[in-house]
């Protein structure tokens, strides 16, 4: 029964570590050119290797890793509840595999999906805000440990801060299912 759990959990932390320079990136490439906040209005990046070799040299390696620690958090709940809670709720839905059918994959997937994602939202808002490198209204300064980072998102903008992407993905989801067959 555990072994979904643990095994889950450790492929996510894997991967997560694994590519996470490529996600800080991703990150700071997506953030750059906003009109809401003025640290981010500038384009500094022209791409994924600019932004990789421009973060490298003026901020050093270990920026390319800063946010990791929300990331694996994120992933140890996330992936391990997610892997874990779905091959649990196959087998309440299905006890016999040979039984299985789609419906029962699909369900079995978004109720995992959901419930782990609203439960590792919070390590998710800490891992960009961090990797975005300030500039956000509850800025996190540069070294800020997760805890410290954690307590002035929640300082300044309240339990709704730390679940500010939950509404828009609440909606991407909705739209997902309705539009799918």
């Amino acid at each position: 029964m555990a072994k979904p759990f643990v095994l889950g959990g450790l492929a996510s932390l894997a991967a997560e570590f694994g590519t996470f320079p490529i996600d800080t990136t991703k990150t700071r490439l997506q953030v750059q050119g906003q009109r809401i906040e003025k640290a981010f209005r500038s384009l500094k990046y022209k791409g994924m290797i600019d932004a990789f070799l421009k973060i490298s040299k003026q901020e050093g390696l270990t920026a390319l890793y800063r946010g990791v620690f929300p990331a694996l958090l994120r992933q140890a709940s996330y992936g391990t509840l997610k892997i874990g809670l779905y091959h649990t709720l196959k087998g309440v839905i299905t006890p016999d595999p040979l039984d299985e059918r789609l419906l029962t994959n699909v369900c079995a997937g978004v109720i995992s999906g959901a419930v782990s994602s609203a439960i590792a939202n919070p390590t998710d808002v800490l891992k960009v805000r961090m990797q975005a490198g300030g500039g956000f209204k509850a800025a996190i300064p540069q070294g800020a440990s997760t805890a410290t980072a954690f307590v002035s998102i929640y300082q300044l903008e309240g339990i709704r801060g730390l679940y500010r992407v939950c509404k828009t993905l609440l909606h991407n989801l909705l739209q997902c299912c309705l539009i799918s067959p």
